[in-house]
């Protein structure tokens, strides 16, 4: 059945990923921004985050398996990698082996693992253990990777997925010994039992409708901030395609924002310089819509700006 879901209408049965996808982007859309001129300056876009200074707060997602090589011999793994260390962002990388982890610090030293759920949990603390070795300024976990379609425990790339309880992602995060990030925070329940385990932040997410009619993150990220307050970072993504997305994220709460989708054509179609462009032209609306709205600084957001 084709999708049916239009802007403002409710979805009819039955409803899938792309569903959820539509609703996070007409509710990204729906919101309208007042401006405030009077006494506004030039925008500093300068993110700080465990320590490390980087140029914005529009941050790489976590791909995994994107192996074509370019033009420069590098996978499409690496180039975006390169793209993210070029332009002073943050970088995250998902799923992949060691050796793979190890090509992509080489290109972003200091790029973030996200692990997947491993019902094997020697995997998941050897993972750890190599990230740390490889420089990683964090490490995390999706922790909505847990069910397929049917409703049993996941597979993927024929790895069997397990249960995340509040006790063992404690462990994860204690093995780490630097900041764990829980990914895939969809609610305030899940954001304060990841608060409990310890994490450093959350990325508040629905992994691109893995919940067909999952809640649009902006949506929820007002409650989690209320709920979580400055104990720990937090980040969204979905949807957010541009730097006025991430803008409106960021004046409901985010720390910093993800984008996914976004950037994943022009790295298939241009490589490096592709993603360079995009969250270049991105980092540029955010710091315009932060100087019409006298928001000098990452610190000075204030959600009263949203309608």
């Amino acid at each position: 059945m084709a999708n049916t879901y239009k802007p403002g209408v409710i979805p009819v049965t039955p409803r899938d990923a792309s569903d959820a996808n539509l609703i996070a982007r007409d509710y990204l859309d729906s919101l309208q921004v007042e401006m405030r001129i009077m006494d506004a300056v030039e925008a500093d876009t300068t993110f700080e985050l465990f320590g490390k200074t980087f140029t914005t707060p529009i941050m790489t997602p976590a791909f995994s398996h994107l192996h074509k090589k370019g033009e420069d011999g590098l996978t499409q793994m690496e180039e975006y990698a390169k793209a993210a260390h070029t332009i002073g962002a943050v970088n995250f990388v998902g799923m992949e082996s060691n050796e793979t982890f190890s090509a992509i610090s080489a290109q972003c030293p200091g790029s973030i693992r996200i692990i997947k759920p491993f019902a094997d949990h020697d995997r998941v603390f050897s993972e750890i253990a190599f990230a740390k070795e490889q420089g990683a300024l964090a490490v995390g976990m999706d922790i909505d990777h847990v069910f397929q379609a049917n409703g049993s425990y996941d597979v993927v790339d024929g790895s069997q997925m397990g249960p995340i309880t509040t006790e063992q992602l404690a462990e994860y995060v204690k093995a780490a010994g630097i900041p764990f990030i829980a990914k895939g925070v969809l609610s305030v329940t899940d954001a304060v039992k990841c608060v409990k385990a310890g994490c450093a932040a959350i990325m508040v997410s629905h992994h691109h409708g893995r919940l067909p009619f999952a809640v649009a993150p902006v949506m929820v990220l007002p409650d989690i901030k209320d709920a979580v307050g400055d104990s720990v970072k937090v980040f969204v993504d979905c949807s957010i395609s541009s730097g006025y997305d991430a803008y409106k994220a960021m004046a409901l709460g985010a720390d910093a924002v993800c984008v996914g989708r976004g950037i994943l054509d022009p790295l298939l179609k241009e490589g490096t310089e592709g993603v360079i462009k995009k969250m270049t032209k991105m980092n540029e609306e955010l710091k315009l819509m932060m100087g019409f709205t006298n928001t000098p600084t990452l610190a000075d957001f204030d959600p009263s700006v949203i309608y």
